[in-house]
């Protein structure tokens, strides 16, 4: 685990934690650790020659920069920072008495940088070029003027080993950090999809909720409305017929009474069908069928806006309620094409996925804010001046009878896109009351 800390800090000024972010990121208490080891090193050197304090502050520098660039992510930056730890280590190592330094631990160095970025074949190239740079020194010995024993010679081939296993075991401590970090990051998005599963579960449940408690008092309000708007109706037809012809404000009072109640008594009959629990007669139907004649009946009511056609062939006749589907497509159509400008056009498309029929409605009208988007679903939801708020709810329902989902997305001044995924299996969910 990476220790960030903060080097100074305003408490007056709100916005001090955002700019130290940058500095966090760049300092760490590791790079503490390695400037102190550096200089202990510096501070115990028999010679404190201005050489060699010059590798070794150099390699400290290396040390440090080489987690703070930008362009380490990169393979070949990650080796243009070894290979200069190399080249470091075995000038300092050959400064300082070749094979007798005591700096030749600073081979390690590179090795560890590539068990912890290069894998196992790099760490393993990476060992054997430092091996060999040390026992270069070996090869390159005036003979005659110093000889090797072979007890030095065991020490040296000693040491080329310890390099080579502090590579493995890096390597495979680091092969099993990277393993345990892809399994927490896959872990995390198995969670964050559950997540956002369990938020659609949890919003469809209180969807239904609020249908079928606003279903309830709809069937209720409703059945009590229709007797006293008949008793009204007949009282309107009686003064029409009792009323002189020449009484024209009579007459045309009488008319407003009749054509008002007319209105009411559909828009009662909208929220009966709204209220009452949808029986569903699934069979084996054509899906692009289905939509051809929602987008018929669409087609005569708005003929100024094209309505073209994109199926997927391979979607087959599958079961579900044909006529509740296509009152679902029609409102859906119906809507794209009230949201666009004459002379546009609507795109209707479908696609199989999974077992899955995709079914896409999309226009390039005004679209939907951004705060309209959770509730237009909801009973009675309408931004439209003479809506009343149940079609989409309605929708909503059968999709949800079908055991299917309804998802939009939209942005103002650009269109939308409904999309209604209906599951192509041969039986359908008994209708819930």
């Amino acid at each position: 685990m990476r220790l960030y800390f903060t080097l100074w800090h305003n408490p007056v000024r709100d916005n001090s934690r955002v700019s130290d972010r940058p500095l966090r990121r760049f300092v760490r208490l590791q790079d503490f650790i390695w400037i102190a080891l550096f200089a202990v090193l510096i501070a115990i050197s028999q010679t404190r020659s201005a050489p060699e304090v010059s590798m070794l502050v150099a390699l400290a520098v290396v040390q440090v920069l080489e987690s703070k660039i930008p362009a380490t992510s990169t393979t070949r930056s990650r080796i243009f920072w070894i290979a200069l730890k190399l080249v470091l280590a075995y000038l300092l190592i050959g400064y300082t008495g070749d094979l007798q330094s005591s700096y030749w631990l600073v081979l390690a160095l590179p090795v560890l940088s590539a068990a912890t970025a290069l894998g196992v074949g790099g760490t393993l190239a990476v060992s054997i070029i430092a091996a060999g740079s040390y026992f270069s020194f070996y090869l390159l010995f005036d003979r005659p003027r110093f000889f090797l024993d072979p007890f030095d010679v065991s020490e040296v081939v000693l040491r080329v080993v310890f390099l080579a296993m502090v590579g493995t075991l890096a390597n495979t401590l680091a092969e099993d950090l990277r393993i345990e970090t892809q399994r927490s990051r896959r872990s995390a998005q198995q969670l964050s999809a559950a997540n956002i599963q369990i938020q659609q579960a949890e919003e469809a449940v209180r969807r239904s909720d609020r249908l079928a408690a606003l279903g309830q008092l709809s069937a209720g309000l409703a059945h009590e409305l229709r007797n006293p708007l008949g008793t009204i109706r007949g009282s309107a037809e009686m003064l029409t017929r009792s009323v002189s012809a020449e009484n024209e404000v009579a007459r045309e009072v009488a008319g407003f009474i009749s054509s008002e109640v007319d209105r009411a008594n559909s828009l009662i009959t909208r929220f009966l069908h709204f209220a009452r629990p949808l029986e569903l007669r699934p069979d084996t139907a054509d899906l692009t069928q289905t939509i051809d004649r929602a987008a018929a009946n669409v087609q005569r009511e708005a003929p100024g806006i094209a309505i073209y056609k994109n199926y997927a062939p391979e979607i087959p006749p599958f079961s579900f309620d044909a006529e509740l589907m296509e009152r679902v497509l029609y409102n859906l159509i119906l809507n794209a094409v009230q949201a666009t400008s004459p002379g546009g056009a609507v795109t209707v498309k479908t696609r199989a996925a999974a077992g899955t029929a995709e079914i896409s409605v999309i226009d390039r009208g005004s679209g939907i804010d951004a705060k309209n988007l959770g509730a237009i679903f909801n009973p009675f939801f309408t931004t439209k001046p003479q809506g009343v708020g149940l079609g989409l709810a309605i929708v909503s329902k059968i999709v949800d009878e079908h055991g299917g989902k309804i998802a939009v997305e939209s942005e103002p001044g650009k269109g939308s896109v409904f999309q209604v995924l209906l599951p192509m299996r041969a039986t359908v969910p008994e209708p819930t009351a």
